[in-house]
């Protein structure tokens, strides 16, 4: 019985590169990082990917199968490549290095913008700050703070894709964790860093970001968060 093969395009080159068509053995409980893995050491060994910890912990192997942006490594080919036929590319929105590989500098960058570095507030002590786990600030921290900076959500993001600089959903999921974290001291300055033309008000609520969150957050209820802490601030002549 001939051996069942998966026919896997897969971009090659810089953002004006093209598809390069691969013939890759299928296997039990294949991934779609062991296909693009099996391609780079069995066929190509030029091809450039990332990825680290293969469990679903560190983000880096993201990449777009079929149009969609996941976790290869959480991917299995039973679930996206039925037919056998199968499309890697990398993550949209985001500028291409090589291949499968993307220049994350402006996401982060955003998130810089966002002001999503954790600011001290004066007055904390030296003593561990307990922040209430039954607060209602304590529960809208929580329910964001486990995002890992994969950017799943920022290349499913069509608001990104129409106004490159807009802020996206991870910047903006983390300036609202730190608005709600009880410890933090730059409330102000961040939500006037978010209420621009390019922060939360440029959100259309189409929910990409919350639909393909390999984490299971929801970016968007975060934006809506802000939008209406920023719109009470204006009013109140804070920001």
């Amino acid at each position: 019985m001939a051996e069942a093969m998966l026919d896997v395009r897969v971009w090659r080159g810089a953002g004006d590169g093209a598809f390069r068509t691969y013939a890759v053995p299928r296997r039990a409980n294949q991934t779609v990082l062991d296909v693009v893995s099996w391609i780079q050491r069995h066929l190509d060994p030029t091809l450039s990917y990332r990825f680290a910890c293969r469990v679903g912990m560190c983000g880096s192997c993201a990449m777009s199968v079929n149009g969609v942006p996941r976790w290869t490594c959480r991917t299995h080919i039973a679930k996206v490549a039925a037919e056998g036929a199968l499309t890697v590319a990398p993550l949209r929105n985001l500028p291409v290095i090589k291949d499968l590989a993307v220049d994350m500098a402006p996401f982060f960058a955003k998130w810089a913008r966002a002001r999503g570095q954790f600011d001290p507030r004066s007055g904390l002590g030296s003593e561990f700050a307990r922040v209430p786990p039954a607060s209602p600030e304590r529960a809208a921290a929580d329910a964001g703070i486990e995002c890992i900076g994969c950017a799943v959500c920022y290349s499913a993001c069509d608001v990104v894709a129409w106004m490159p600089e807009y802020l996206g959903p991870a910047a903006l999921n983390r300036a609202w964790t730190l608005i709600n974290d009880t410890r933090d001291g730059g409330r102000k300055p961040r939500l006037a860093a978010v209420a621009g033309d390019a922060g939360c008000h440029a959100c259309h609520g189409q929910e990409g970001c919350r639909k393909h969150c390999p984490k299971s957050l929801d970016p968007s209820g975060a934006i809506a968060g802000l939008k209406r802490m920023s719109a009470l601030a204006a009013l109140k002549g804070e920001i």
